[in-house]
Parts: structure tokens; sequence; C-alpha cells
């Protein structure tokens, strides 16, 4: 019987999974990490990169943030927050991965993708240590950000194979398209790199103090517009492509949702520069290129399937073995048989 308490059902989830709920625990992966995204570009922008200036404590002598007069107390809010919504992140991770070894029948993918979140977030948490150390170096920065779109892409990878079964991958569309699919992904990769090359060389270091990279913004803008120009260039060629063979209307869908993500945030990109580039400008950009990234990897594999989703067996009546068959005995009373229990 389904309980109405939240939390049961939220332990039944983890514990008792089923292929509805093993997808909304992916989900909540997916949604986790992109905000995470978020808030470490909140971190910057507001100058709080700093805000807890040792790891893994926030001050020399506290894990919490305590008086210091070389920090504001609001500053060493925001970043510790942020650490905060890390170990969210993880228990979200773990439970993912919980989910995974627990449903029944056990699927392999699933347990592997799942794997990728937790091992991942305390590689991030080591990385963001590395930043917190080297002052903000923006090269520390960069490969703390693109760990990011990385364990995006395992969790967005474990959603949509939570949404699909086992089967051998079954081609859809045209084999130009998909390596068209494939060519935008690389091209999306670029655009991220890209993207921190950027911002470490823009105004928002996350401290004062900060180091920055030895580059032109004009010239960097520039590289960064052009590669988003030939983004938007190949996903238009993609859609036009699969419009023009009639693909399924699951692919076309897919890849017009990527095309509209990538113009909504073509023209924050364009609002951001003209206009100094603005904090919640930045903060809404960085979530930006999460849903552009998310969007990337569902056109891909929107364009193949691989049969329906396994029905999954309740955990309880798998670890508890059959019923008790009944037969009718001679003088016509119900007797069991089979294992006594």
């Amino acid at each position: 019987m389904r309980s109405d308490n939240p939390v049961t059902r939220l332990v039944d989830a983890v514990w008792r999974p089923t292929s509805a709920s093993m997808r909304w625990l992916a989900l909540a992966g997916v949604a986790g990490n992109a905000v995470i995204m978020s808030t470490g570009a909140a971190v910057r922008v507001s100058g709080s990169g700093l805000g807890c200036p040792t790891w893994p404590k926030c001050t020399g002598d506290s894990l919490v943030p305590s008086h210091s007069p070389e920090h504001a107390a609001v500053n060493m809010a925001i970043e510790f927050g942020n650490r905060l919504l890390t170990f969210m992140v993880l228990a979200v991770g773990v439970a993912v991965f919980v989910a995974a070894v627990r449903l029944s029948p056990r699927r392999r993918d699933l347990v592997r993708l799942a794997a990728v979140q937790p091992l991942s977030v305390v590689a991030q948490a080591v990385v963001g240590g590395i930043v917190v150390l080297t002052d903000l170096n923006p090269a520390a920065v960069t490969a703390h950000f693109l760990l990011s779109p990385a364990l995006l892409a395992a969790a967005t990878a474990l959603w949509i194979r939570a949404s699909e079964g086992d089967a051998p991958a079954h081609r859809l569309v045209r084999a130009e398209l998909v390596w068209l699919a494939r060519a935008l992904i690389g091209v999306v990769v670029v655009l991220l790199v890209a993207g921190t090359v950027v911002t470490g060389t823009g105004p928002h270091a996350g401290d004062a103090k900060a180091p920055r990279f030895g580059f032109r913004i004009e010239q960097v803008a520039q590289l960064h517009a052009d590669v988003v120009w030939a983004t938007v260039g190949l996903t238009f060629a993609l859609l036009l492509g699969l419009r023009l063979t009639n693909a399924p209307r699951r692919a076309q869908r897919c890849a017009l949702e990527l095309l509209v993500v990538e113009l909504a945030q073509g023209v924050i990109g364009y609002v951001q520069y003209f206009t100094g580039v603005p904090g919640p400008l930045v903060v809404l950009h960085v979530l930006g290129s999460a849903l552009v990234w998310i969007a990337t990897l569902r056109v891909a594999f929107a364009l193949r399937e691989r049969g329906p989703v396994p029905a999954t067996t309740p955990r309880a009546v798998r670890e508890s073995g059959p019923e008790p068959r009944l037969q009718v005995s001679p003088e016509g009373d119900p007797a069991p048989t089979g294992r006594a229990r």
C-alpha cells in the first residue's frame, strides 16, 4: 500500500525503486548538477570565491563561517552555502546509486552511470579545494567548472537510459544525421571550454586579488561568439535534415528545443556583453549553458531507440520468494503446497 508520508515515499523510492521512481531520482540528479553550476557562478560574480579562505575548513580553525576581518560575512555565507549545496548534490548522487543497485532486475548500465555521480562530486570537491588553495587560479577554476558538464552528462545519460530498455541500440535516422549530432556534441564541448576562457579573462574573478588569464577580453569573447554561431548552424542543419527525412517526431522536437535554448542563450550572451557583464546575467548564462548541454545530449539519444523499459519486480516480492500455491484436498479443503512459511 502506497504511503502518503513524503519521507516514507522517498525512502521507498530509494530502497524499493521502480522504473518510475528511478527516472525521477535520475532527473533530480540532473537538476541538482545544473543548479550547482549556477550557484558556482553566483559565488564568482558576488566576489565570494575566497569567502571561505581555507579548505576543507571555512576558516583556519572552523568548519563553518566565523568572524574574519578580511572577509565580509555575506561573502562567507555565499561561499559556505555553495559548499553545503555540494553535500546535497552528493546525497542525491548516493541515493541514485543505491536505487540503481536495488532496482530489480538490476541494470548494469544504470549502476555504472549512477556510480559516476557520487564519485564525481567527491572529485569536484577536491578540485574546489585546489581552487581555493591556489587563490582562484583561472586554470584551476576552469578545471573546476568543466567537471560539472562531465558530471551533468553522466546524470543526463542515466535519466534517459532509465526511460528506455536494454535492447541493442537501433538507429532511427540516417547515419549522416547521427554523425552530424556527434559533431554537434563536439562543438558544444568546445563552446563550454571557450566560455570558461572568457570567464577566466573577464571581470568576474571571484575575488579582487585573483589572477586572470592574460588574453584580451574582446578577442576571447569574439571567439566564443563564433563557436556559438557554429553551434546554432549545426543545430539548424540537423533539424532541417531530420525534417526532410521524416525522422521520428521526438527527434525533431528535441532538435527544435535545442535550437530555441541556443537562441535564448545567445540573446543573454549579447545582452550581457553590451551591458558590461552584469552579475545576474552571468548566473543566468551559466544556467543556460547547462540547459544547452542537456538539450544537446537529449538530441543525440533521441536518434536511436533501445526498446521498452524492463518491468520491475517489487523488491519485497523478490526477496520473499513466490507465494505458496493452493490445491484442493480430496475432502474439498484448500491445502497449501510448495515451500512452507
